[in-house]
């Protein structure tokens, strides 16, 4: 899977809130978030390819703009589905970081 640089971006930030997450205790109310951002990202992630196999030529479609904005909208995508219910990787995601959180102290 190919990542473009806003998804790259998008990664690395995710990876830094988790380096900062691990050196601080975390409330349950603070892992949930976390948790929750997790699985948005994993989302947008799986429905990407998807979106990619789209043709962009049309009477508004082509160009640079349209690809931002494609993976602005899978993100926004990933994180509705999340709060719609999600797959349930938020509650498994939380429940390691307790449990790592648990193990560290």
């Amino acid at each position: 899977m190919e990542l473009n640089v806003l998804q790259t971006a998008q990664l690395q930030l995710g990876h830094a809130k988790a380096q900062q997450a691990a050196q601080k205790t975390l409330t349950a109310e603070d892992a949930r978030k976390a948790a929750e951002e997790f699985e948005a990202l994993f989302l947008a992630q799986m429905l990407a390819p998807m979106f990619n196999t789209i043709s962009t030529d049309g009477p508004f479609g082509g160009g640079h703009s349209e690809t931002i904005y494609r993976s602005m909208m899978v993100d926004e995508l990933g994180k509705a589905t999340m709060q719609n219910g999600g797959i349930g990787i938020a509650d498994n995601v939380m429940r390691e970081i307790l449990r790592a959180q648990e193990l560290a102290q």
